[in-house]
Formats: C-alpha cells, structure tokens, sequence
C-alpha cells in the first residue's frame, strides 16, 4: 500500500459572494484513518466536505483526494470515494434493497457482482431482514445504516460522513461508531464531521474548525493538552442557581453544566475557587464537592473557540 495520504488540503478556500465559508484550511489524513472535523453549525465543516468530493469548486487552493485532483479529476475521484451526507440521499418510496439496488447502478455494478455487493453490505450494517421493508418504515437508525451501505456499495477506499449521527438516538450512535470501526479495520480511510464530543474522541486525529478557518489540529490528546487555563469541577445543591453565580464572578472566565456538576475554567484556580465558595455560601447554596480536573475535549473545544474569537 502507497504511504502517501489518502487526503491533502492546501490552503483550501470557498466563498460565496462576499462572505467566506471555509478560509485556507490546510491538513493532510493518513490511510486508515479516522479523521474527525469537528466544529460548531456553520463553520464550514460541510463546505469542506463538498469541496472534498467534488461537487463544490473551491474559490482558491488545492486538494487531492486518492491521489485525484479536486478539481481537474472530478469524474476519477468519485469512484473512490464514498459519501453519506446529513440527509441520508435515500428514496423512501422504494425498499432497502431497491434503493442499493438504485445506487449500485449509479456506481456502475451490475449483475452478479451487484447482486453479491448488496447481500454483503446489508450484512455488514444488520439489515438483512429488513432488505424487502419500504425505506419510509424503517426508523431513522435503520435508515442511518441503510444509507451507510449505500455509500460504500462500490466499497471504496475514502469515506466521508456528514455528521451521520445528527438527531440519532445513543444507541444507534454507538452501533453506528462500531460499524465505522469495522471499516477502519479493513483498511478504509474515513473523515467524519461531528459535533458529538463523545464521538470526536473516537477518532484517531482531528481538526477543529471555527468560522472558516482551522485553529487546532491533532489527536483528542493534544487538543486536551492546548487548554491553558485550569478547569475546576464544582458540585453545588442548587445547580442552576449556581451557574449564575459562577457566571458573574470575574475570576472564572467560562462555566457549563457538565453532568451533575459544573465545568469552569479559571487562570488562577485557587482564587477562583474560593470566590466561588464564597459567593455560593451567600446565597445558601451547599457547595458538596469543589476540585480542579483534567481537561475533557469538551473542555478544549469551548477553550480553543473563545481564544480564536478573542484573537
């Protein structure tokens, strides 16, 4: 197998009109990997994608996906790659087997081959049972995988996924993630965009990507890592009155719900964390438990989003 990455991103940039999506994005994604784009709605995540699989041109740079040019090898880059947007492009009017039946069409199998690719991936995604049940039956975690093994039905090399978890239960998440694991496994590049933090930890590597423009990049470690302030855990009696507490104390610069507790990111801990304490106390709110924590990538995307908008 080529050592060369699966995907390289330089300086990458879309506008439209005046305003500008995605701004000189740079990264590269290794062979078998699991990249993760994570981001807040609307930083650009899904432009990128586009951009990525042809069907947006970029504004400005470039990029090379299976070794295919973003813009000049459009028709070659699609046969290796395989994409599952937002949506799910699936015909709801049409059986589970009638939609692949379609796709596989449309990546050019036929017959036999067609016919064998289709047993083989509603095996892979737990359908096998469900193959004859209209698409529109089918509840949205069984359309969520019917969909997956539409876009790797010509199993190509390069997936992408377009925050395929979006509005899904936990459970089919995490089946979905073990699905994404198996694929992996087998050898199949994939780049994921998410907004779960739970799911950006699974990942081997990410970017993160706010208004356009990339501001971290590396594995859930090191984005963990780029957190400069401390991070306390507090838990108080009175949950929501005591975010509004911490929220008005000068020395705590961010507080969130996090869990049954609190998150709040301080520069000096001690100080921050006796005039919490203190202020709690006037307000005849029980502080159980106050401590400083290592920093979630929760933690990190919050910390990493303020500082760019600060900068």
């Amino acid at each position: 197998m080529s050592d060369a990455p699966a995907i390289v991103v330089k300086d990458l940039t879309r506008d439209f009109g005046s305003f500008r999506a995605v701004d000189s994005i740079s990264f590269e994604v290794r062979r078998g990997e699991i990249f993760g784009f994570l981001g807040p709605n609307g930083a650009g995540k899904s432009t990128t994608i586009r951009m990525l699989n042809g069907l947006l041109l970029p504004t400005a740079g470039e990029g090379r996906v299976a070794g295919f040019d973003i813009v000049r090898e459009q028709e070659s880059l699609q046969e290796h790659i395989g994409y599952m947007s937002q949506r799910f492009s699936l015909y709801e009017d049409l059986t589970a087997e009638e939609n692949l039946d379609f796709f596989g069409g449309v990546y050019g199998l036929a017959n036999d081959r067609l016919a064998a690719r289709i047993d083989e991936v509603l095996r892979l995604v737990g359908l096998t049972e469900r193959r004859a049940d209209l698409t529109r039956t089918l509840a949205l975690g069984l359309r969520q995988r019917l969909a997956l093994a539409s876009a790797v039905l010509h199993e190509p090399p390069i997936l992408f996924l377009d925050e395929p978890t979006s509005g899904v239960d936990p459970i089919s998440r995490r089946n979905f993630w073990d699905l994404i694991y198996a694929m992996a496994d087998r050898g199949v590049t994939i780049l994921v965009t998410t907004h779960y933090m739970d799911e950006a930890e699974f990942c081997d590597r990410l970017v993160l990507i706010y208004q356009g423009r990339l501001i971290a990049q590396g594995t859930p470690g090191d984005l963990k890592g780029l957190v400069q302030d401390a991070i306390l855990a507090a838990y108080p009696d009175r949950l929501g009155e005591a975010l509004e507490v911490a929220r008005s104390l000068p020395l705590i610069s961010d507080a969130a719900v996090f869990g049954r507790g609190l998150h709040l990111t301080a520069a000096d801990p001690q100080a921050a964390g006796a005039a919490l304490r203190q202020a709690l106390a006037a307000r005849d709110i029980t502080l159980e438990r106050l401590g400083r924590v290592a920093p979630t990538l929760e933690d990190a995307f919050i910390s990493l989003i303020q500082r760019a908008g600060e900068e």
